[in-house]
């Protein structure tokens, strides 16, 4: 089975590549750099979309034959401000210099050409709280479903305050069956505030087939290839997540696990 939590390389350079080959999966497609003041990085899209995010740091990016300035204002993530991020479509180049030690995540998956590239955030982007008692967290909506300038991505920050849960009540978004649920695959990029701390994830299927619980540290990847997906932050540690997702149909359609369904009908009422 294809090992659900990644590890960073290393603390400098590119420290993630996740490709659907490398997750056994089909869309989607999840890289980080962490790279110091005046350090620079180049790729060429291919026949994917990407979406740049930049979580910590200044980078002056050059992307589709566009110069877009200096992107980037929160030197930690933690700050909670709204992203500075760059869509760029399939066959085209993106690079960028770092204006100050940055880190900065590319997600991918497949994409039609002839879409522009834009930048996104932060103007239009705001924190919102979801969730109820220590269920709680606060999302920064990058490109959601309402968003129609990409073909597959879906992308999302998540918040989660210590002692709280998230991506939960639990749910599974892993069948091609919409209305009623749709097949996304699913990264979550982990950081922790202190940094020196953990969380807890779960990834499981309802016949128990996939059932893997996962201490995360600072900087660790998890992929959710199917099942629900809870994660968990203890006392004391301060949680961020990215999400990326991707699959046949950009529509984020979910069915919550037999054993939570009286939490969402109590919230719903």
């Amino acid at each position: 089975m294809v090992e659900l939590k990644r590890k960073p390389f290393g603390r400098h350079g590119k420290v993630h590549e996740i490709t659907p080959q490398s997750a056994g999966w089909r869309y989607v497609g999840f890289s980080l750099y962490k790279l110091r003041a005046g350090e620079s990085v180049g790729e060429i899209t291919g026949s994917n979309e990407v979406i740049l995010v930049v979580v910590e740091g200044k980078i002056a990016a050059w992307a589709a034959g566009t110069d877009w300035g200096v992107l980037g204002d929160r030197m930690n993530v933690f700050e909670k401000t709204p992203p500075h991020c760059l869509f760029v479509p399939p066959n085209e180049e993106w690079s960028f210099v770092a204006e100050t030690d940055c880190t900065v995540a590319v997600c991918s998956a497949p994409g039609k050409v002839g879409r522009p590239a834009r930048r996104i955030g932060p103007e239009g982007i705001s924190l919102t709280e979801r969730g109820k008692g220590t269920n709680t967290r606060y999302i920064n909506n990058i490109a959601m479903e309402n968003e129609d300038f990409c073909d597959s991505l879906l992308v999302t920050e998540v918040f989660t305050p210590a002692g709280h849960w998230s991506s939960y009540p639990s749910h599974r978004h892993d069948e091609d069956d919409y209305p009623r649920i749709t097949y996304l695959e699913e990264t979550y990029y982990h950081r922790l505030n202190p940094a020196d701390g953990f969380a807890i994830q779960r990834v499981y299927t309802d016949d128990g087939t996939l059932d893997e619980t996962m201490a995360v540290s600072d900087g660790d990847v998890v992929l959710v290839p199917r099942g629900h997906h809870p994660c968990g932050a203890p006392y004391g540690f301060e949680m961020y997540y990215l999400n990326v997702m991707a699959g046949p149909l950009r529509k984020w359609r979910f069915i919550s696990a037999p054993e939570v369904e009286h939490i969402v009908k109590r919230d719903a009422s």
